[in-house]
């Protein structure tokens, strides 16, 4: 078929045309139908003769005898001094004359097609996608729910160890863990959150069951009572084990969850537990503690806690305690902490760092709470800072809501960072929760009303969920691996004495 078949079917332009526009659809290269007048292809012979090789022509039959589809189209370009193209494809290979496209019909065509297909564009699927319609609540849940099945909700800081020594003196032979919110004294009890139903309930993943020895406990039976909690913890996840399984790393957390188990782990809450002893660090460690929580409200003889207002912070002995726990992979746990021992630990530490249950000291001025220069520490150290709901390290008062703790989690990602977030309430440690976060059933009420806000995506709830800490916990022990293949030996370096008048002469 040869590139004037059909021509004599078709009239020329009408004479009339205007002179411009009739000039243009004679040279135009562009296959358009120029509003009805036809193409360059119908009224003219290329300037170029000779061999059309490099052209190549369908006939679409579809379209009618008289539209073809042209391949590398601007190989049938005429030479204009009006027009720019590329050299015609059968002129010698000197000729690179080039000009600028500018004829006015092609122009207006151009803006036409482009008004059109924008407005096509964005008209169609503001048409077919009007603003969605924000989430129901149950929505929100039903999101949280799928959620917290592919990342595990693990909190940071939980006394129920404490409550079964203070309840059942540590005897669980006769205890239902399925049942004690329906028992005296725990149904009455307002430092009672805590049961396998309402953990159930909470989509809990993890939880730190916290091995808590009181300051007053220091220099006398610290170290047994540490033992003792322990022990409960251990022997409280075998009696429930078709819920609770004792874990002891990151990876572990993560295999239990995808089991539908909750995934149990130890932390010593306070320092004193150690009774200056890197042996007995070291002895909680193989027990099975993953943290050890600095201080408590009490000094130690080697580090501060929150409620001194001295300048000191870690002494020797407790910065060999920290580079210890790195050895080992054990996280340290800042949460009651003063702020000169907090700094020192972050400066020491080679492993990110956790506060297991503390909030923001901006929206509360309570000690236990971290103000922003540490957050900034934090975040650049890596590690988390998870928040308590103990309502008067909140809102400073007894009526905290969910938007109070909303409030903390969202300072705290604004000064940190969304990596450096994570959950610690504290329960059946405290006995004033926020109003709609009463007990560990409640979690996922937190995660829909934070879902309100566009700024919090499905990816953010994930990495205050368990993510972050995950992170934290991974590089943990990845510091602990290298020095292991470093050969880094257990330090030796013999606590402070302290002569309690209970100590024997072998100490």
């Amino acid at each position: 078929m040869g590139h004037r078949q059909g021509l004599e079917e078709r009239p020329g332009p009408p004479t009339s045309l205007d002179p411009e526009l009739l000039e243009h659809i004679r040279e135009c290269p562009c296959p358009c139908d120029h509003m009805g007048y036809g193409n360059y292809l119908d009224y003219q012979i290329p300037p170029c003769s000779g061999d059309l090789h490099a052209v190549t022509r369908e006939t679409s039959f579809n379209a009618g005898p008289h539209h073809h589809q042209y391949h590398n189209v601007r190989d049938y370009r005429p030479h204009h001094p009006q027009y720019e193209y590329d050299s015609c494809s059968c002129s010698s290979a000197s000729d690179t004359n080039r000009t600028t496209l500018r004829g006015p019909w092609c122009v207006c065509l151009v803006v036409c097609i482009v008004v059109a297909t924008l407005t096509a564009g964005l008209g169609l699927p503001l048409a077919m996608n009007p603003p969605s319609e924000p989430l129901t609540q149950e929505q929100r849940l039903d999101l949280v729910r799928k959620l917290l099945k592919e990342t595990p909700l693990i909190d940071g800081h939980n006394d129920l160890p404490w409550n079964l020594r203070k309840f059942v003196h540590n005897k669980l032979a006769s205890l239902n863990l399925s049942a004690i919110g329906l028992e005296e004294p725990w149904a009455q009890s307002k430092w009672s959150q805590t049961d396998i139903p309402r953990m159930r309930a909470g989509l809990l993943g993890a939880q730190f069951w916290s091995a808590y020895v009181p300051c007053k406990a220091q220099h006398l039976d610290a170290v047994q009572i540490t033992l003792e909690q322990i022990d409960v913890i251990k022997r409280l996840v075998e009696v429930n084990s078709r819920h609770l399984r004792l874990v002891h790393s990151a990876g572990e957390i993560r295999g239990v969850h995808r089991e539908g188990m909750i995934a149990s782990l130890i932390g010593v809450e306070g320092g004193h537990a150690l009774g200056n002893s890197l042996a007995v660090l070291r002895t909680l460690y193989n027990l099975g503690a993953r943290y050890l929580t600095i201080t408590h409200s009490c000094d130690t003889p080697w580090a501060t806690g929150q409620d001194t207002m001295t300048k000191e912070g870690l002494s020797d002995f407790g910065k060999t305690v920290i580079r210890e726990m790195n050895r080992l992979g054990m996280i340290v746990d800042l949460s009651h902490a003063s702020i000169h021992t907090a700094k020192a630990a972050l400066n020491i530490s080679n492993a990110p760092i956790i506060f297991s249950h503390s909030a923001a000291y901006s929206l509360c001025n309570t000690s236990r709470n971290v103000p922003d220069d540490i957050l900034k520490l934090v975040a650049h150290n890596g590690g988390v800072v998870m928040v308590n709901f103990y309502a008067y390290h909140l809102a400073c008062n007894v009526n905290a809501t969910v938007a109070d703790v909303v409030r903390h989690i969202n300072h705290i990602r604004a000064v940190a960072g969304i990596e450096h977030v994570g959950i610690g309430a504290g329960y059946d440690g405290i006995n004033m929760t926020p109003s709609g976060l009463e007990d560990v059933s409640r979690y996922p009420y937190l995660f829909a009303e934070l879902l309100t806000d566009p700024e919090w995506s499905e990816e953010d709830i994930a990495s205050l969920a368990g993510e972050n800490f995950l992170r934290v916990f991974e590089k943990v022990e990845e510091v602990r691996d290298k020095w292991r293949l470093a050969e880094v030996l257990p330090l030796e370096e013999p606590g402070p004495r302290v002569d309690a008048g209970c100590v024997s002469s072998y100490s």
